[in-house]
């Protein structure tokens, strides 16, 4: 079964419409300050069939803190490539990258829920051309990392591939 793959280069107009939405000024800070509370509840309410964003394909990713050591848990949109799950540490343009990404740095080993399907995955950041091409296709998924990419200063948003380490 495994994680639904998701097509990024061919994002519906519903899918459209949700991202234009999310890329307001108070949309995103409402997610940025609440929004992903609230998703991760929902999200594993519903086993990972629903999450707050209604268009967005979303994942939930447990994790481990990096300095507490701790379980945490992240709403992040995603999308599939060559049999990976790719999100962006794009923490809504912020200057920072956001903790999740350092918790994963940490403890790579990693657990991703979606749709009904969890799995114990592998994280890595890419680099190199094989980022930027990934982060080319994050742009044409979700337009609104065009923005986040000005709007991070001089902070280089990482993308992060997840490799199933047991495929199901």
């Amino acid at each position: 079964m495994g994680i639904p793959e998701v097509e990024p280069t061919a994002p519906s107009p519903l899918f459209k419409a949700g991202a234009k939405l999310m890329s307001t000024d108070a949309a995103r800070r409402f997610l940025k300050r609440y929004g992903w509370r609230v998703d991760r509840a929902v999200i594993k309410l519903t086993n990972g069939h629903v999450s707050m964003s209604l268009v967005l394909p979303e994942v939930l990713l447990t994790h481990t803190g990096a300095k507490t050591g701790k379980q945490r848990s992240t709403p992040l949109t995603y999308f599939t490539d060559r049999g990976r799950v790719i999100t962006v540490a794009s923490n809504y343009g912020g200057e920072r990258h956001p903790a999740w990404y350092h918790n994963v740095k940490a403890h790579p080993r990693v657990t991703l829920s979606g749709r009904g399907y969890t799995g114990t995955f592998l994280a890595e950041e890419t680099t190199g051309t094989e980022r930027d091409r990934l982060f080319d296709l994050a742009k044409q998924f979700v337009p609104n990392y065009a923005d986040y990419e000005k709007m991070a200063g001089g902070r280089r948003i990482p993308v992060v591939a997840f490799t199933e380490t047991t495929p199901g």
